[in-house]
């Protein structure tokens, strides 16, 4: 299997495409159809894991009702893994490093602070959990505006000063965080800390059918900017000399990858890892064209999340994790593993 995926990686025929996005398709949709089968229960034997039939959808109420509880869950960490995948492939091959994600810009941490000050002026008692998000979105779209006019030289955007000035802002939106929970009562810094973790316990249906249309949006534009992408991964002057409207394009990217950080902060809260480790290891499974990667990545990434989501809901008996603590810790190591691989080779490479 490894070898077909890999096969050609340097050249991209309509087979390989189609052979590689059916086989992420059909393991998206299995992952998909399991989760919310999956969970744990508690009787007079004690607790044990639960696998709900099918049929749940139709048949049992008991089941049924249990099935919709999980539903929303799943679907959100479909919709957010997908946002969090698509954005950091994406913003991998805007900075030209395969380790930057969207926690490299301090979008994230602006969107945090925005919600986390949004707490604190008491939105949520007047607008409910969407004031929390649409704050988080909010706050998004302000970091990227600050930290795109920071970046930015004339007409052009280098990389080096747009992850300084990214670093910049994360650092303050952090420690800004750290000052507003310092002056905030017991009450709200044990909701800021549960929202700044991330996790999907208190996400409804609805909530995941209005992000999933601005998130579907902005990755079908993410999509079609694949060839521009390769360009610019390859660099500014190889890309213009190609003729890629480099400034154009550059603005156009990082602003959708804002909004897809923005939009899937917006339903869960801030949930690292996965915009790095899913395109980081698909790249080196896939090889590095965009066409192939940036859409594998979209589905790899929903179906990662959904399967640490359904960890956080497993793993311990009757409680459940942060889902935001559960990626952290399992995508640590997953991806300290790529990065003792990518040495290895890199080694093997010199010595040849």
């Amino acid at each position: 299997m490894s070898e077909f995926l890999s096969a050609g990686a340097g050249r991209l025929t309509w087979r390989r495409l189609v052979s590689v996005m059916a086989i992420c398709l059909a393991a998206t949709t299995l992952i998909a159809v399991l989760a919310p089968l999956l969970g744990t229960v508690s009787d007079r034997s004690g607790w044990h894991l639960d696998v709900l039939s099918p049929r749940a959808l139709t048949g049992d109420a008991a089941d049924h009702a249990i099935l919709w509880v999980r539903l929303p869950r799943v679907l959100a960490a479909l919709v957010v893994g997908a946002a969090f995948a698509g954005a950091g492939c994406a913003l991998q091959a805007l900075l030209r490093n395969p380790l930057a994600e969207p926690f490299t810009l301090g979008i994230s941490s602006g969107a945090s602070l925005a919600a986390v000050l949004a707490i604190r002026l008491g939105v949520e008692r007047v607008f409910g959990s969407a004031g929390i998000g649409g704050a988080a979105l909010i706050g998004a779209g302000g970091t990227l505006v600050i930290v795109w006019r920071l970046a930015r030289i004339g007409k052009h955007l280098p990389p080096a000063t747009l992850v300084l000035a990214g670093v910049t802002m994360a650092m303050f939106c952090s420690s800004a965080s750290v000052l507003i929970q310092y002056t905030s009562d017991f009450t709200d810094v044990n909701h800021m800390l549960q929202w700044m973790i991330g996790g999907m316990e208190t996400v409804r249906m609805v909530t995941v059918a209005y992000a999933a249309i601005p998130i579907g949006a902005a990755l079908i534009v993410l999509v079609v900017y694949a060839r521009e992408l390769n360009a610019l991964a390859a660099g500014t002057d190889v890309a213009a000399s190609l003729g890629v409207a480099v400034g154009r394009t550059q603005l156009v990217i990082f602003a959708t990858a804002s909004l897809l950080v923005g939009a899937a902060i917006a339903v869960c809260g801030p949930i690292g890892f996965i915009g790095l480790v899913v395109p980081h290891a698909l790249r080196a499974l896939l090889g590095p064209d965009h066409r192939l990667l940036l859409p594998a990545s979209i589905l790899g990434g929903g179906a990662v999340l959904a399967v640490f989501d359904t960890l956080a809901r497993t793993v311990i008996p009757l409680h459940h994790l942060p889902t935001g603590a559960v990626t952290a810790v399992l995508g640590v190591p997953v991806f300290v593993v790529i990065l003792v691989g990518e040495k290895q080779r890199a080694l093997l490479w010199g010595r040849a």
